[in-house]
């Protein structure tokens, strides 16, 4: 069975970087789309980033865009979020989902597996 597991949320002044980080099972990558999404108290489930299966296709909200970058490491089964000058509105529980859509996407009815979510708080 699938399963994924983040790690690398926490608190961080305005301006700073986090790196989460998603542990996928083994030869997960190469078979789904992964995702990152993220959820802020009172609003819906939004669509950050994503990774296609072959690597060279990446999706990026207009939110986090030159701010956010993902990459995976498929020795590893590790998919990581790279995040740079971070924001109080980036504060939100993130998550990583895995899809078997052909295509990255924000949509996400499209992922059917999903992690617990790693707190992101962006306070000074």
């Amino acid at each position: 069975q699938l399963q994924l597991v983040e790690s690398g949320g926490g608190l961080v002044q305005p301006g700073g970087s986090l790196r989460l980080s998603c542990a996928a099972s083994k030869d997960t990558l190469d078979r789904y789309v992964i995702g990152w999404f993220r959820q802020a108290p009172g609003k819906e489930r939004e669509g950050v980033s994503c990774i296609s299966r072959s690597g060279g296709a990446h999706y990026y909200a207009g939110s986090v865009k030159g701010r956010f970058t993902i990459s995976r490491d498929i020795a590893k089964n590790m998919v990581y979020l790279q995040m740079n000058s971070l924001k109080p509105e980036d504060t939100a529980v993130y998550y990583c989902a895995a899809g078997l859509t052909p295509y990255c996407t924000s949509s996400r009815s499209l992922f059917g597996s999903w992690g617990q979510g790693t707190q992101v708080t962006v306070s000074s």
